[in-house]
């Protein structure tokens, strides 16, 4: 393992034991398989990263996308058993996971941009396919995403603009966000705030160790005393940046070394992007940004609309405690289930939140066996 350092950790009955420092960006969670890069550069000028984790050949490829603001991190923590390595010994020896341009791996949520969510289903997912099958050929593919890569991703294969995707696994939210009442509040108004008035115009689960009396400092100061579910700074603002109130995780799901270092799995977030999450919101459904943007007119005014023509069967996958989209993928799946009865399932997960599904320290007995028989299903 790539570690350097020690640093203390409390367990569940609250002993005290010491925990090696796990690196940032480190691949070690990974065992007994070659891994390569394959960076690719989009349409719109930006590169990104696929990583490729094989083990053993495998007629089913399965490619995992995080949300915004994490990166492919979260499908290799060497904490605990992960997703990539569960993969594995399940029969599943060719996993690639992607770094689009939310990945924390990157500097692009840092910057001044406007990107949104059509950005991504229109250049991100159908280039990084691309490069994908340039190296696989027409094997099955199947895709697990989270977050705001879920929702992009099932943007860009209800629009057509990705193709052949033989299952797609969705977590906490997909074509229908819905959220918290707070959350609206800070969707709506936290952009102009950010921008104009506060500034930067990202929002950092670091700002909790930012430099004294710096703007990130104070918001992280101001953010604590209504998070008081736990005392760490990042954990603070991620509740503030995406919780609707509250954390984005239950806690007890969590490994005291996960909660420990989450200013190195979640980065900033370009505040831009919750204008997109407001819009749709609002419409109740995914919906393209601006519709005045020629550079998406090839792009579903909702993404909807052509529903019943998407063959490609859904795992919708959702804790009981989410408070970061609430019932999302419930409403999604009935949706769903009306346009095409049978296609696609529904999972609802005892005591998990929005983010712990894929992180949580018991993931791969309470979670990760869901996923497997819906792969395992339609596999070839």
């Amino acid at each position: 393992m790539c570690v350097f350092g020690k640093v203390m950790a409390s367990d569940a009955e609250g002993i005290e034991m010491d925990e090696q420092r796990i690196a940032r960006f480190t691949r070690a969670g990974v065992a007994d398989a070659e891994v390569s890069d394959h960076p690719f550069v989009t349409a719109d000028g930006l590169t990104l990263n696929l990583t490729r984790f094989r083990r053993a050949a495998s007629g089913d490829v399965v490619l995992l996308v995080h949300g915004l603001t994490t990166s492919s991190d979260m499908y290799i923590m060497p904490e605990h058993a992960n997703l990539v390595n569960f993969l594995h010994d399940a029969g599943f020896g060719d996993v690639w996971t992607l770094d689009f341009r939310m990945s924390g791996r990157f500097p692009y949520n840092s910057e001044t941009h406007r990107h949104d969510l059509d950005d991504i289903a229109l250049y991100d997912h159908p280039a990084a396919l691309d490069e994908l099958r340039r190296h696989i050929g027409d094997r099955r593919v199947h895709v697990i995403a989270h977050c705001l890569g879920s929702v992009s991703f099932s943007m860009a294969l209800f629009a057509g603009t990705v193709t052949g995707i033989t299952s797609l696994t969705c977590n906490s939210v997909s074509l229908t966000p819905r959220t918290p009442a707070w959350s609206k509040l800070k969707l709506r108004y936290g952009p102009v705030l950010m921008e104009y008035v506060l500034g930067p115009c990202q929002i950092d689960p670091r700002f909790g160790d930012a430099p004294v009396l710096t703007r990130g400092w104070m918001l992280a100061k101001a953010v604590a005393p209504f998070h008081r579910s736990c005392d760490e700074p990042a954990c603070h603002m991620l509740s503030f940046m995406w919780g609707g109130g509250k954390p984005i995780f239950s806690h007890d799901k969590m490994s005291p070394v996960t909660h420990g270092r989450l200013p190195d799995l979640f980065g900033a977030c370009n505040v831009h992007y919750y204008r997109h999450v407001h819009a749709m919101v609002k419409a109740g459904r995914a919906v393209k940004y601006d519709r005045r943007d020629p550079a998406h007119a090839d792009l579903p005014a909702d993404y909807l609309a052509g529903a019943e023509a998407v063959a490609t069967p859904i795992l919708f996958l959702t804790g009981d405690r989410n408070h970061v989209f609430t019932d999302s993928n419930i409403v999604c799946h009935r949706l769903l289930e009306s346009a095409a009865p049978g296609l696609h399932e529904l999972a609802v997960l005892p005591g998990y939140g929005h983010q712990d599904p894929f992180m949580a320290a018991n993931a791969d007995t309470e979670v990760f066996p869901q996923v497997l028989d819906f792969l395992k299903r339609k596999a070839g």
